[in-house]
């Protein structure tokens, strides 16, 4: 699959909390802040989990992207989350 199909997927799914593995196995998981045509920017559902390094966020949260060419399987929260 590629960008274009995962960017009109993230559209459809903004504000719902997915989980993003990508190409080389890495998982993300958090809520659609926002996307656009090279990431999706998730915000961490709990954000003491990881320690990610970079970041920025907009009306005081905190998001980190995730490149739409990148990943290699999307699911919604609601498969994972009870």
């Amino acid at each position: 699959m590629d960008a274009a199909y995962y960017y009109d997927i993230c559209c459809k799914h903004k504000g719902k909390v997915v989980r993003i593995y990508d190409k080389s196995g890495r998982e993300y998981v958090g809520r659609i802040a926002n996307v656009d045509r090279t990431y999706v920017w998730l915000e961490p559902v709990n954000p003491s989990a990881r320690g990610f390094g970079y970041g920025w966020g907009w009306g005081g949260g905190f998001w980190f992207p995730v490149a739409l060419a990148a990943i290699g399987g999307f699911a919604l929260g609601t498969a994972f989350f009870w």
